[in-house]
């Protein structure tokens, strides 16, 4: 019940930005809900100051629609100044992994007149080199995750190790000294884990927001990570780890 509820405070969130303001009839006939519900529902909505009460509903609150979209961009130009600073240590003839996530998708645009073949388990990195000729790109194979748009193989995460990789680019949800580097995914898991394992130098992927959290499932110590590319420095702690353990970590500069 309660993931129903916080979808629709949700939905009712989107469809007021995208219209500007509703009357409570509308999102009662739109939701398929009673007004006391909806009621229920967008006082959440005012109380986050993500909307505003007008006479009959409720309106969008500008401020916040602003920051929204700001915040998002700058975190889609951060995600961008870290893929385009992976690909530079990425030569032609190289033969490269790159993991599922959204910033590791960036680094396509940045690879894109070198020599170089990818080796992937995900569907948007296929899609987005599939213009660019001189990319050659190897699927894993397996069946598609469609929560995670990746190939997953229990059955050959092992046809993993027949690949001389010499770098691979990984993403992480959450990255901890402690819980070293998490993912939400167990299906794609195991296929990381042999991906770290392997001679290839191992670079992660992160901006500023994913430290000091950790998801479900960790797939390598933090200390196995070769090149750690993020957007601000982290805390202190994480740069003198990063020091005992010989991590290089870079941090991009605009």
């Amino acid at each position: 019940m309660g993931m129903l509820k916080t979808k629709r405070i949700q939905q009712i969130q989107e469809y007021v930005f995208e219209h500007q303001s509703a009357s409570l009839d509308d999102l009662s006939t739109v939701f398929g809900v009673s007004k006391t519900t909806i009621r229920r529902d967008i006082r959440k909505l005012i109380k986050e100051g993500m909307v505003q009460k007008v006479y009959g509903g409720v309106a969008i609150n500008h401020a916040k629609l602003e920051s929204f979209n700001e915040r998002k961009a700058r975190n889609q130009f951060q995600k961008k100044l870290i893929a385009k600073t992976a690909a530079g240590y990425v030569e032609n003839g190289d033969v490269i992994f790159i993991d599922s996530g959204t910033t590791t998708l960036e680094m396509i645009t940045f690879l894109k007149n070198k020599q170089v073949t990818i080796i992937t388990n995900n569907l948007d990195i296929i899609i987005e080199a599939l213009p660019f000729e001189s990319l050659s790109v190897i699927s894993t194979g397996g069946l598609l995750e469609r929560a995670t748009k990746s190939f997953s193989s229990h059955s050959h995460a092992d046809s993993f190790k027949k690949y001389n990789f010499d770098k691979v680019f990984m993403a992480s949800t959450g990255v901890s000294i402690l819980n070293g580097v998490t993912n939400s995914s167990p299906i794609e898991s195991g296929i990381k884990e042999i991906i770290v394992k392997g001679n290839a130098d191992v670079f992660l992927l992160v901006d500023h927001t994913k430290f000091d959290k950790y998801a479900m499932v960790t797939y390598c110590g933090l200390e196995e990570i070769d090149y750690l590319i993020t957007d601000d420095f982290p805390d202190e702690s994480y740069e003198n780890y990063a020091k005992e353990n010989n991590i290089e970590l870079i941090v991009t500069k605009e």
